[in-house]
C-alpha cells in the first residue's frame, strides 16, 4: 500500500469512528462529519479535524508536551497526601461512571477530579509478611519509606506484632513528624477513627494496629510502656502537637465514664479527657463535635484544631447527616477547613487526607456506599486542587490497596453501573431484556470475588454483618441493584469481603510529581515528598 492510499485508508476508519468524546469535556461529543462524496471520507477529506476521538486525543498529546516538570529538590512548600482506603483501580473506574452517570451522562466519559492530574504510576502493595497487605502496613510504607509487616505502625519489620518488648530501636520517622520537627504546620484528616491504622500511621508507633486507646493495650504493653495511640497523637512533637486532626474515634479520647454527644461511653480505662488536654495544652485551640461547630471554627484564630465528629468511624458519604449533634462534615469540608489553617504557616505544610470508609463499605460488600465514598473523595482533591499551587504544592492521590471488586459482562455504554447488565445485540442495538448466566438469571456490573454476598436491605452497609453470608448466585430479576441496600453477590463466602493484591494508583501534580512514574514499591511515595520537599534535611538544620 502507498503512503497515499495509507493515509486515505486511515481518514476512512476515522470516519467510521466517528462517534463521540472521550470525556476531556465530560460530555458525550458529536458525530463525525461524512464525507462530501457519502464515502465516509475516502475521497481524502481529512477526517482528524472533526473525529473529536481523534481531536481529543492530539489535545492530550500537546497537553503533556506543555508540561515542564519541576523536580529541584525541596521546590515544594505544601505537600498534601489524599489516600482511598481500598480504593483499587475498579473502584476509580466504577465511580468515575457513577458520578458521570449521576451528572445524566452515560458515564465512562466521565473523570474524577483526581484523574486530570498529569503524573501517574502503579505502587506495588505488598507487606514484608503478605502477599495481600493490611492498611498499617502500607501507610507505614507511604509515610515513612520503609516497608513493614501487617498490623504494624510505623515500625520496622523487626517488630513481632502484639509485642511491645520487640519494639525497642524499631520506630521510623514518619514524613508527619519530619515536617514539625521542620517547622512546618502539620493536618491528618480521615473519615475513619483517627485512631485506625492508616491515619494512625503518620504521627504514632505501636506494633499493633489495634492499641487505639489504653484500655485495648494488654497487660505486657502496659509493663514495658507502650503508650496508646490517642495518646501517642497528645505527644505527637515533643507535645506541641499537630495543628489539625479532624476524623472520627472520639471514644478513644474520653474516659469509659463520660457519655458523648451521640449518648455513647469512651473508651479510656485511665481516666484521661484528651480532648480537654488538648485545649489545655495548646495555643489558640478547638475542639469541635458536630459539623455546625465546626463551620463556626474561626481559622484565622484557630493553630490546633480538633474535631472528632463520631464516636467510631464517621457515617458513610450517602448516609451521611448535615446538622444538629449527628450532622458531620463533608470530607471536602475538612480538608479545605484544614488548608485553611495550615496555610498561614509561611514556610508551608503536610497534610494527609484518608477516605477511609471507601474500605468499610467493599468490606461489607455494599458497591453503592463504597463508591459514593469514592465520589466524596474526589470533590476533597478538587477543593485542594483549588485552593493550592502546582507550582509549590505535591499533591498525590492514591490508595493503600485495593478489594476484591470486579466489573464484568459486557454492558452496553451507559448502563447503570450499579444494575443488572443489558449487552448490545448482534448489530449493536442495545437490548431490552437482561443478559443471563448459564441458569437463566440475570446478574450485575460489579461484583465481589469473596466475603458475605447478596443482601437487599432496608439500609444496607454495616447492617450487613447483622445476616448470614450467602454465597453465589440469586434471582434478581425482582430485586432494585441500584439501591443503597443492595449487597452485591459473592462467589466465596467469607465473613468480611477482603482486601486484594494487585497494585494500585498514583495521581500526582506540583513539584517532583514527576518522579511518579512506572511501578514502583509503595515506600517510594514517602521518598518522593522528602525529596520535592527536603523534608530530612530541613527538620535535622541540614538545608
Amino acid at each position: 500500500m502507498n503512503k497515499k492510499l495509507l493515509v486515505l485508508s486511515l481518514a476512512a476508519i476515522l470516519g467510521l469512528a466517528a462517534c463521540g468524546s472521550d470525556g476531556e469535556n465530560g460530555t458525550d461529543g458529536s458525530a463525525g462529519t461524512p464525507g462530501t462524496d457519502g464515502t465516509n471520507g475516502q475521497n481524502g477529506k481529512d477526517w482528524s479535524a472533526v473525529n473529536q476521538w481523534f481531536i481529543d486525543g492530539q489535545n492530550r498529546v500537546a497537553t503533556a508536551q506543555s508540561l515542564t516538570p519541576n523536580n529541584q529538590a525541596g521546590a515544594a512548600k505544601n505537600i498534601i497526601l489524599f489516600v482511598g482506603d481500598g480504593m483499587g483501580v475498579s473502584t476509580v473506574t466504577a465511580a468515575r461512571i457513577l458520578e458521570g452517570q449521576l451528572k445524566g451522562h452515560t458515564g465512562e466519559e466521565n473523570s474524577l477530579s483526581f484523574e486530570t492530574l498529569p503524573h501517574l504510576g502503579l505502587a506495588k502493595t505488598y507487606n514484608v509478611d503478605g502477599q495481600t497487605p493490611d492498611s498499617a502496613g502500607t501507610m507505614t510504607a507511604m509515610v515513612t519509606g520503609v516497608k513493614t509487616d501487617v498490623g504494624v505502625i510505623s515500625q520496622a519489620e523487626g517488630v513481632t506484632r502484639g509485642n511491645c518488648a520487640s519494639t525497642s530501636g524499631q520506630n521510623l520517622v514518619t514524613s508527619l513528624e519530619l515536617a514539625a520537627m521542620a517547622g512546618l504546620s502539620t493536618g491528618v484528616v480521615s473519615t475513619a477513627r483517627i485512631t485506625h491504622a492508616t491515619p494512625a500511621a503518620a504521627y504514632a508507633h505501636a506494633p499493633e494496629r489495634n492499641w487505639e486507646a489504653d484500655s485495648n493495650l494488654p497487660a505486657e504493653a502496659v509493663t514495658n510502656g507502650c503508650k496508646d495511640i490517642a495518646a501517642q497523637l497528645l505527644d505527637f512533637n515533643q507535645g506541641k502537637g499537630i495543628n489539625v486532626v479532624m476524623g472520627g474515634g472520639r471514644r478513644a479520647f474520653i474516659p469509659n465514664t463520660t457519655v458523648d454527644p451521640e449518648g455513647k461511653f469512651g473508651k479510656r480505662a485511665d481516666g484521661r479527657d484528651l480532648t480537654a488536654e488538648w485545649l489545655s495544652q495548646y495555643s489558640n485551640a478547638a475542639y469541635v463535635t458536630d459539623r455546625d461547630s465546626f463551620l463556626a471554627l474561626d481559622t484565622a484564630n484557630t493553630d490546633h484544631a480538633l474535631g472528632l465528629f463520631n464516636s467510631s468511624h464517621m457515617e458513610y458519604d450517602y448516609d451521611r447527616v448535615t446538622s444538629g449533634v449527628e450532622g458531620e462534615p463533608s470530607l471536602a469540608e475538612m480538608t479545605a477547613k484544614s488548608i485553611d489553617i495550615l496555610r498561614k504557616n509561611n514556610k508551608g505544610f503536610v497534610l494527609i487526607v484518608e477516605a477511609g470508609r471507601i474500605d468499610h463499605a467493599h468490606h461489607a460488600g455494599n458497591a453503592a456506599r463504597a463508591l459514593h465514598d469514592t465520589i466524596a473523595l474526589s470533590e476533597a482533591v478538587r477543593v485542594a486542587m483549588e485552593k493550592t499551587s502546582a507550582s509549590d504544592t505535591l499533591l498525590m492521590v492514591t490508595a493503600d490497596h485495593s478489594h476484591v471488586f470486579t466489573i464484568a459482562g459486557y454492558p452496553t455504554r451507559g448502563n447503570p453501573i450499579l444494575g443488572l447488565v443489558k449487552s448490545n445485540d448482534a448489530n449493536g442495538v442495545p437490548t431490552v431484556t437482561n443478559s443471563t448466566d448459564a441458569n437463566g438469571m440475570p446478574y450485575t456490573t460489579v461484583g465481589y470475588a469473596n466475603g458475605l454476598g447478596f443482601a437487599s436491605l432496608e439500609t444496607g452497609g454495616d447492617e450487613r454483618y447483622n445476616y448470614a453470608a450467602i454465597a453465589g448466585r440469586v434471582d434478581l430479576n425482582y430485586t432494585n441493584t441500584q439501591s443503597a441496600g443492595f449487597h452485591q453477590e459473592a462467589l466465596v463466602p467469607l465473613g468480611s469481603e477482603t482486601h486484594a493484591g494487585e497494585d494500585v494508583a498514583i495521581f500526582a501534580r506540583g513539584p517532583g510529581a514527576s518522579l511518579i512514574q512506572g511501578t514502583v514499591e509503595q515506600n517510594h511515595i514517602f521518598h518522593v515528598m522528602n525529596y520535592a520537599a527536603d523534608l530530612v534535611n530541613k527538620a535535622t538544620g541540614a538545608q
